[in-house]
């Protein structure tokens, strides 16, 4: 089980650049939790007191308003993380988080988790990068839903998308109101527009999976228009 762990803690972008003795010692401190679908993995405001990796199914990270409005912040798959800001400052949860598919978690605990920066400079580094890398994620995303109207930010959160799964096809199958709920939108107003990407021939879509036909198209449609 250990060493099925260490192998999977290499594929993840905040272990990747770890040797094999230290990916060791951080799967001899996971343990894996199971949740099904549609179920809240963590509650805005629980205390923030460990990290946790999608090993099977995904998970979306939610903001939730006083009328019941969900507002998505990301879609994370396997591989990908949550909860790390709580580890370095202590503060509780800033969102929701909930099982969009019955997925299995890699759950490490804050405790654990410093000592282990606190003797290895290699996973304060990791930690670093991936930080600077969610923020700025987080700057390109405030930017578009500034500058851009609904097209630009869904071509935008398409090639966003494509990226992260580095292939034309985004690996993470979205329906139109999980876009809507991802960009401020409606989703009437997204499935417009992704009617209008169709028709261009901008992308392909075959079983809810999205292809980027013309990425050229897209980059243009994506940016700001003042």
């Amino acid at each position: 089980m250990t060493t099925t762990t260490a192998d999977f803690l290499a594929t993840v972008p905040l272990f990747g650049g770890l040797d094999r003795e230290e990916l060791d010692r951080f799967a001899e401190l996971t343990r894996e939790k199971s949740y099904p679908r549609g179920s809240v993995i963590l509650f805005e405001h629980d205390p923030g007191d460990s990290l946790f990796v999608v090993r099977s199914g995904r998970v979306k990270v939610v903001l939730v308003g006083e009328d019941g409005r969900e507002v998505i912040l990301g879609v994370l798959g396997v591989g990908e993380h949550f909860g790390e800001l709580s580890l370095i400052d202590d503060r509780p949860r800033s969102a929701h988080v909930i099982a969009m598919d019955d997925a299995d978690l890699l759950v490490l605990r804050r405790e654990d988790f410093r000592k282990r920066v606190e003797s290895s400079p290699a996973v304060a580094w990791s930690l670093l990068s991936e930080l600077s890398r969610r923020l700025r994620q987080a700057d390109e995303k405030i930017g578009g839903l500034v500058l851009l109207d609904v097209p630009g930010r869904i071509a935008r959160l398409l090639l966003d998308l494509a990226e992260e799964a580095g292939s034309a096809t985004i690996d993470k199958v979205l329906t139109h109101q999980t876009i809507a709920q991802m960009i401020g939108a409606s989703r009437e107003t997204v499935s417009r527009a992704m009617k209008e990407f169709q028709d261009a021939n901008w992308i392909t879509v075959e079983h809810r999976r999205i292809t980027l036909a013309d990425r050229a198209a897209l980059e243009q449609r994506a940016q700001a228009r003042l």
